[in-house]
Formats: structure tokens, sequence, C-alpha cells
């Protein structure tokens, strides 16, 4: 490590000096003494040093950041804030580089809000009525899993229907693992929450009477899917974010990818104070400081091929919670939309999407009838509900019938309904088939299973919280108990306007009794750097990227998919360990450095965490239970009835990949104390 210049803890206030490492001695005690030159001066000094190996799992990988390395040499990380790893003194404009220019580079507000879905910009229009916001978003403000959402939102407001009912629906769907406490409060906050955005131009189908049009989807016992034909989340996107943006109290900072929280601990308790992002357009790191941080960033579907949700769906938020050691809950429920459109089966094809495009669950609860490639209806000999049953059942129905028939797609037919009636309904799907040669009210749709939406996720409590102090959770990023082991239809929506509302008084009492004292945060390091690497190191890291990014999504179809065994998952497991393993090199045989950030680097090593904790979460599941099936162990068991929890301080492995950017080298006020890997709980269990 001759020749790097670092930068000693107690200098973090005023890093302007600069010190090169002159001699490395090893010490009887396996630690190091150094002699450094500081400036221009030849005074010597030396210091003891311990370089901890936790942050880089292993010597070899240690290796890439420092040349060579010693046997038995280490040192603390906490003691040491590397800013450069090139050789020798640097000169100033460099120097100035890694340290990044203060002048737009920090930004503050009182509340940051990572994630532009219904959650994200329902909590943002609450909380501006009490502070500065920022919305960070890493594409532009509509690009979300809301935009994409077709079904509707189920609330009770039909007088035949009742709370009670929608319970039952939601705990039967859910496998009965659903929290029923949540249930209950969403259940029966559903319809205010619904009735508000009503209020705020939100323009929903009605009847001929003038009433809302209640669709019913596979899972609900009554007509409660409040809809705009089939576009409802885009409806509702819209109405949020003509509020948002013509509010002055709300920035909204676009293309700003969330690289990892900035959390602090004092005792047992872990702080959040905002986020650091990527400005992907100007290739400028920004950090962003907040009293208070909501997640709600929307899904992983992304760690699978061929997905429903659009390409922002990375598992980001998650990623960055798992890492910031926030308890991670039921990763093995993902669910596989039954019915996303089969490309194969259209008589056009079309170029290849990023996203798989859904036909809404409302097609089915319309009367739209699943066949074979044989025209044979299958559905009843699965289920007594058919075409109703909860999407996993009706999922894993059709993963049945091909692989048993050595198919590609089964049929999904609406054709026997009225014209008018079809087009009215779902003109999006209507005109996206007509796209490509078939006319959905005279043919069936070729459909195939996708995936759809994580049912677990940040495990969060009735209002949001979670077990970092200052963080909030809402959305998809949250595994608040409501879905259980299957989500039903139309729940997603309605849970994240309730949760963002829940969060809003939790997250105003933190605004008044938080002590970040955020005229400080100026002395703070910003050891996180964008890639700087030249066009042709950079090509080849993107187009590695892109690859493993294929062959993670296929591990993941291939092992862990709609049904499962423990083999398979072992193998799973296995390959995708050596595929992370291999990327790491990769990235540090062209000259990456581990505090480079770049949006396609970031993505992949969050797509890494989510499927890895989808894994571990699937092996300790011994049994099948909703959207969790493998043949191992095909029965419910009544003592596994418990979510499955991932602990804090406890990476399933600890790689690159699994640590936080700016805490590789020490930023105090990041560094979160791990001396104890098991005092807060087991790698992975049930509770």
């Amino acid at each position: 490590i001759m020749g790097h210049q670092v930068l000693p803890f107690d200098m973090r206030e005023n890093p302007s000096p600069r010190l090169s490492i002159l001699h490395v001695n090893r010490t009887q005690e396996n630690g190091v003494s150094m002699h450094f030159r500081r400036n221009k001066m030849q005074k010597q000094v030396s210091l003891p040093f311990h370089l901890s190996l936790k942050n880089f799992n292993c010597k070899k990988r240690l290796e890439r950041f420092t040349g060579r390395m010693h046997d038995n040499v280490r040192v603390q990380s906490h003691q040491l804030l590397v800013v450069s790893l090139d050789h020798g003194v640097q000169n100033s404009s460099k120097q100035n580089q890694v340290s990044m220019s203060r002048g737009n580079s920090v930004k503050y507000f009182d509340f940051a809000i990572i994630g532009s879905g219904v959650a994200g910009l329902r909590y943002a229009l609450e909380v501006a009525k009490h502070g500065s916001v920022a919305v960070i978003t890493k594409a532009e403000p509509h690009e979300s899993n809301t935009n994409y959402a077709q079904g509707g939102v189920s609330a009770v407001l039909d007088p035949f229907d009742s709370v009670e009912n929608h319970i039952r629906d939601t705990i039967v769907a859910g496998a009965y693992l659903c929290d029923e406490e949540t249930v209950k409060v969403v259940c029966t906050e559903g319809p205010d929450r619904v009735r508000e955005l009503m209020a705020m131009g939100a323009s929903f189908d009605q009847g001929e009477d003038g009433s809302l049009h209640l669709a019913r989807e596979g899972g609900h016992s009554h007509h409660r899917i409040v809809h705009a034909a089939d576009m409802t989340g885009r409806e509702i996107e819209r109405a949020l974010l003509k509020a948002v943006v013509s509010n002055p109290k709300i920035a909204m900072l676009e293309h700003h990818f969330a690289i990892d929280l900035l959390t602090s601990q004092d005792g047992l308790n872990i702080y959040c104070h905002g986020v650091d992002t990527l400005n992907v357009e100007t290739n400028e790191v920004v950090r962003v400081i907040s009293k208070v941080t909501l997640l709600a960033s929307g899904g992983a579907g992304h760690i699978y091929p061929s997905t429903t949700n659009p390409c922002v769906a990375t598992g980001d938020g998650i990623g960055m919670a798992h890492r910031a050691h926030a308890v991670i809950s039921n990763m093995e429920f993902v669910q596989f939309h039954p019915t996303a459109l089969a490309d194969e089966g259209l008589p056009i094809k079309p170029f290849k999407r990023e996203n798989a495009f859904l036909i809404t669950e409302a097609v089915r609860g319309d009367g739209g009838i699943l066949y074979n490639q044989d025209m044979e209806r299958f559905m009843p000999l699965y289920d007594d509900r058919a075409e109703l049953a909860p999407r996993d059942v009706v999922a894993r129905s059709i993963d049945d019938q091909l692989k048993t028939r050595n198919e590609k797609f089964v049929l999904l037919d609406i054709s026997h309904k009225p014209k008018e009636e079809i087009l009215s309904h779902f003109p999006n799907i209507s005109a996206e088939c007509l796209r490509h040669g078939l006319d959905i009210t005279r043919s069936p749709i070729p459909v195939v299973p996708a995936a759809h939406y994580m049912c677990g996720g940040v495990q969060a409590g009735l209002h949001g919280e979670t077990c970092i102090v200052g963080l909030y959770v809402a959305g998809e990023v949250a595994c608040t108990g409501l879905h259980g082991a299957n989500r039903l239809a139309s729940n997603s929506l309605l849970e994240a306007l309730v949760f963002a509302q829940r969060a809003v008084e939790p997250s105003l009492n933190h605004l008044v009794s938080s002590n970040v004292h955020i005229n400080e945060s100026i002395k703070w390091p910003l050891p996180v750097v964008p890639c700087a690497l030249g066009g042709s190191q950079l090509n080849e890291i993107k187009q590695f990227t892109a690859l493993t990014r294929a062959r993670l999504q296929k591990i993941m179809w291939d092992y862990v998919g709609i049904v499962r065994s423990v083999d398979r998952l072992k193998t799973a497991e296995k390959y995708l360990g050596e595929l992370e393993l291999e990327w790491e090199d990769h990235l540090f045989q062209q000259g990456w450095r581990p505090c480079m950030v770049s949006l396609e680097v970031c993505e992949m090593r969050n797509l890494f965490s989510c499927a890895n904790l989808v894994i571990s979460s699937a092996l300790a599941r011994h049994e099948s239970r909703g959207l969790h099936y493998i043949v191992d162990f095909p029965n419910l068991v009544e003592s596994q009835r418990l979510p499955t929890i991932i602990f804090p301080n406890s990476s399933l492995k600890s790689t690159w990949s699994t640590q936080l950017v700016h805490t590789l080298f020490g930023d105090p006020i990041c560094q979160c104390d791990s001396s104890n890997e098991n005092k807060n709980g087991s790698l992975v269990g049930q509770a």
C-alpha cells in the first residue's frame, strides 16, 4: 500500500493537508506502522493502523484495492479514510475532484422521498404542508410501477359489500400469513384514501347511474375494484403529479439515482440522515441531507427476465435498506402475474420489450376464460374458483399446463363478451394487441406468467416505521404484513395510499425531535465519486454488466421460479455467488474502484442483493405457502406460519455489492458498529 494518499480519521473536519505513505512496517501484533509525508513537509509521523477485512470479504479482494497485501496485515476501516487509490501524491485538481466541490453537491431538505410512485407522491403532498420536500426519482417522475398498474384500487364502496369481507378475502389470498391488524387498518381506511384521490382530480369509471363502476378480480368475493378503464395507475399518477409539480415546497430531482442511505449509529440505534444520489444526466454525485427519509422506490421485478415492471424496478430500495441494516422480511414471496402478453403467440412479433405487457386481472374478472392451445378449459381442474382463484393458484396452474404440454403460452379469451364492452373496459389492452395483429374482440389472447410484485421487502410497522430511526417505507418496497404469502389483486395501490398517509404523523414527530445538525453536514466526507474511466473501459464494463444481468435473470427464472425445490435453490445460490465474484473481478480488472458509482453498476449490485435475499428466504421456509411452492415440502405447516426475517448486521455475503459505498473507507457519519455481528439476531429465521 506504499504511495497511497490517505487521510487519518481525526482530520476529517479539515481534509486539506495531503499525506502520502512512505514506509510500511509490520508489527508483532499483526498490525503495521506507517510513516507519512504531510504535504511538502519532510517531517515524518509514525502511526499504528489496523486494516479490517470485514468490508472486503477476503485478502484477495483487498489486493484489488491496494495492489499487494502482506500476510496477517489488518487495518480498521473506521480509522482510515482512503481518498484515492492512485499511486503517489496527487495534484490539487485531482484532489478536488475526489473530495468534490461543495457547490451543488449537497442539498438540504426536511423530507427526502425516494421514489415517485403513488406512495411517494401522496406522502410528499402531505408533508409539504410542514416543510421542504425532495422527491428523488431515477428516471422521469411518471416512470414507476404505479404508472403500469392496470386493474385498479380495491376499496369497500358498495353498500352490499363490507370491510369484514375485504379483510377475509385478503387473509385467504395471503394464505393466512397476513398481519391481521395491518389488514384491518388498510381495509378500513382504504375507502377514505380513494375518496381523497377523487377530490384531487383522479377520474374513475362510472356506471350509467353516475356511481363508481366497481369491477371484480380474482380472490375478491364482491365487486370492489375502483378503476379508470385498464389504465388506473396512469390516471392516479397523473392526478398526483399535477398536484406535486404545482407545489412550491416540493422539489423534483429527476434522473437522480439513489446510491445508498446515509446512516449513523448511537448505541443500539441507527439513524438515517438522507441519501447519496447520482445525477445520471450530469454524472454528478449529489448528497441529499434530510431530517426524515421515506423509501418508496418500488419492487425488484427485474431479477427475472420477464416482468411487468418498468426498467427502473431493480430492487434499489431493498438493496439500500439491507446494506443500511434494516430488517428485511418475506422475500421468498415473489408474485408472478398469471397473464402477461406472450409475444410468441402474436401474429406480428414485437421487438424485444424492456418489460412484459400486463393483461390485467380484470379480464378474468369480467368473464375471461383460460384455455390451453387445444382450446380446452383447464382452470376448473385445479381450483373450484376457476379463473377467479388467487394469482398464485392461477400462475401455478398455467405453469403446470405449459410444462406438461411443452407449450410456450396459454390462451385467455374474452371475445364472447360484447365488442363495445370489451373496448370500453380494456382500451389499452385492445390497442396493444391490435398493434401486433390481434383483435381481442374476435380472438383469444396468448398469455404467460411474468414476475409482477414483491410481497416481501423492508419490514415496516403500522405507520411505515423501520428499525432505522428517521427512515419510513411505503409501497412495494415495504413489507407491512398486508399481503402475507400472496397479494390479493388491486391491494397494492391501496396499501401504498394508506401507508403513505399513516407515515405522515410519525414523520412530523421525528421532524420536531430530530437532533441532526444540518449545518455541520458540510464537514461530512464525500468519498463516493462518479465513474471516470475511459470510454473503452466504461463500454466494456457496461457490456459485461448487461451480460451479467441477463445471466442473473436466467438463473432466477430457471431455479427460483414459480415451482421450486431445495436442490434447485441451492444450485441458484451457488451459481449466483460465482457470477457475482466473476462480475466484481471483471470490474476491478477494468480499473473500477470501490468508491466509484454508475447507474448500471449500482443497479447490478442491487439486483444481486435482492436475488440473494429471495434465495436465502426461500431456503429458510420448509413448507409450501402462497407464492412459495417447493416440491420438497408440498404442504402447509402450521408451525411455519410465521414471517421470514433477515435481521440487521447479517449480510448474506461480504462482497463489494453488499457494502455501503461511502463506508468502505470509513465515512464516520455513515459507519455502523458491526463489532458483534450476531447481537441483533441470526442470519435468516422466522419470528
